[in-house]
């Protein structure tokens, strides 16, 4: 049995990893792919009205299109989401969850969103022992869990928004009806996973060519039977899926192959507005998500790293970078030992961060010696995800996140409604016992965060200062706590932010180095006792990210993906 998360991502496949067995000629063509990648040469967007950064062009200039036309954040933030769907399958979907923190500017003051599902009510141990799985078999329809994001984009717009929810699916429906040309990274990823969908009808029917392969980059692309749901819920609004004719067709086709909801699970579902967690950083705070998701980890990991003098450091030096991998391995231990459904959780994730708990945490950390820790978690840590931030000319700010977890979620396609389905309950552990143990109707543990934060205003008050993310299952927190440092303690703009080269630890004392960061560093951090290796730019997320000015806006999006920001 796969005994905790990083023991999984061992066996998980991470794009552009280099290994010992790596010729010289495959290590220079991974450094000079990485190099173009991380200094890619854009400058950031500076807009006066409102901004707008996604991973893929299409949905970026939709999401700018609402603006333009009187359109608020939360109008742009949902159009978008519902675009990259379409036209970025693996990462994101109807049958996916959603989070997002919301500065509304007449309000000041930072709301969150926990759209996410439960499992399903015969989702239990037992059932999943019977079936002879001693873990969750991750690409499977006894995965799947309720999925949130629709409720989640009407209730954004029920809150906040200006337009209707059939306004908002408008863009994809059109997207999705009469095709668009899939883009490089998008194809890339989609051909990893062909094997996946083959092995499902409905999915090697919606999202394979001819179904035998993935479209090629610049290669056409419709899905009219995702048109045609999309129609209906524009129609009928998101009770068709919660209790409705299509929840019905979807309840019966996950329990044809196996799986464990029922339309009343579906119906019952409901969004949860929450109070957002935070952590204050010399004058910063960063704010998160609170439990089931991964988001307390990026705030230990500031709180752990502010008495430190990082800027003295340097940045992506080895004393610098050293004491980052550090932090991150205690934030992520206590992921593993406390973070949960909240009913389920015994420990309050306030006590995660109070000063006694921090000040005893720090001292694990040791200046000059790479440590062993217990491996952070129980279950896998995968994630394909989109992220997205925009901001209005009125001051309202949306940072969202929406995901499938894995590429194309279970694998599973209800056939004829053009949409897959998360696998979500991948991430419960089977262990007996624990805050995270799988059981009906459960939140499960979640690693998709979308990242805010707020400054001392001159006034003495609060304002916002950022609305970010970085995607990519584990490595989302340490992406956060990177781009953030990189602006508030080293000056960069947002876009020099996301290009600046990242690492990303996984576990124990394996670290993976984007190649910006040179031999001399990687060599010294050997010599403290890490496992360094040399990665690509598909094992460090995607970020996008827009701050706020004294006046106007300035973007950046991740040149690691397709997408771009923009402002008017």
């Amino acid at each position: 049995m796969l005994r905790s998360r990083a023991q999984f991502l061992w066996l998980l496949p991470v794009l552009f990893l280099a290994t010992p067995a790596m010729t010289m000629s495959e290590s220079a063509g991974l450094e000079a792919q990485t190099l173009r990648a991380s200094a890619a040469g854009q400058s950031a967007v500076y807009a006066p009205r409102g901004a707008i950064a996604t991973s893929q062009p299409l949905a970026t200039s939709a999401g700018l299109r609402v603006l333009e036309e009187g359109g608020n954040a939360v109008d742009a933030a949902v159009t978008a989401a519902v675009v990259l769907t379409v036209v970025e399958p693996h990462m994101t979907g109807l049958g996916g969850d959603l989070f997002a923190l919301v500065w509304p500017a007449d309000e000041e003051r930072l709301e969150g969103l926990s759209a996410h599902g439960r499992s399903g009510s015969l989702m239990t141990r037992d059932a999943l022992l019977e079936a002879g799985h001693e873990s969750i078999p991750n690409r499977s329809a006894e995965a799947i869990t309720v999925p949130g994001a629709l409720q989640g984009w009407a209730d954004l717009l029920e809150r906040w928004g200006t337009i209707s929810l059939a306004e908002a699916l408008e863009p994809a429906i059109r997207l999705a009806e009469e095709g668009f040309p899939v883009s490089p990274v998008v194809a890339s990823d989609w051909a990893g996973e062909v094997g996946v969908l083959e092995a499902d009808e409905g999915a090697r029917a919606t999202f394979l060519v001819d179904g035998e392969r993935a479209p090629e980059a610049g290669e056409w692309f419709r899905n009219p039977d995702y048109a045609g749901t999309l129609r209906q819920i524009a129609a009928e609004g998101p009770e068709a899926l919660y209790g409705g004719s299509l929840g019905q067709r979807v309840a019966d086709g996950v329990r044809e192959l196996g799986g464990f909801l029922t339309l009343d699970d579906l119906a019952n579902h409901e969004s949860r507005w929450v109070e957002p967690l935070s952590a204050d950083f010399r004058g910063y705070r960063l704010w998160q998500i609170p439990p089931p998701g991964q988001g307390i980890a990026a705030l230990q990991m500031l709180r752990l790293l502010e008495p430190f003098e990082l800027e003295r450091m340097g940045h992506n030096s080895a004393e610098y970078l050293h004491h980052l991998i550090e932090a991150k391995k205690v934030g992520y231990a206590d992921l593993d030992g406390h973070v949960a459904d909240p009913r389920f959780m015994e420990v309050d994730p306030a006590a995660l961060l109070s000063d006694p708990y921090i000040d005893a945490r720090r001292e694990l950390l040791h200046p000059h010696r790479a440590m062993e820790t217990p491996d952070p978690g129980d279950a896998a840590t995968h994630s394909e995800t989109i992220y997205l931030s925009v901001a209005d000319q009125d001051g309202t700010m949306v940072s969202l996140i929406n995901s499938v977890y894995y590429g194309f979620g279970s694998g599973v396609v209800v056939p004829g409604t053009g949409f897959h389905l998360q696998n979500r309950g991948a991430g419960f552990t089977m262990e007996p016992d624990r805050p995270n143990t799988v059981a009906p109707n459960k939140e499960p543990f979640h690693t998709i965060i979308p990242g805010f934060v707020t400054r001392v205003a001159d006034d003495g008050g609060e304002e916002p200062y950022l609305s970010f993310g970085v995607m990519g299952g584990a490595m989302q927190p340490q992406g956060h706590v990177q781009v953030l440092l990189n602006m508030v303690l080293f000056g960069m703009d947002p876009q020099e932010a996301v290009d600046a080269d990242r690492f990303r630890h996984y576990s124990g004392l394996r670290v993976g180095m984007e190649a910006g960061i040179g031999d001399a560093v990687r060599q010294a951090l050997q010599a403290r006792g890490h496992d360094v290796t040399l990665i690509g730019p598909g094992a460090v997320g995607g970020a996008q990210i827009i701050q706020k000015l004294s006046q106007g806006w300035a973007a950046g999006s991740d040149p690691r993906k397709d997408g771009h920001a923009a402002g008017h």
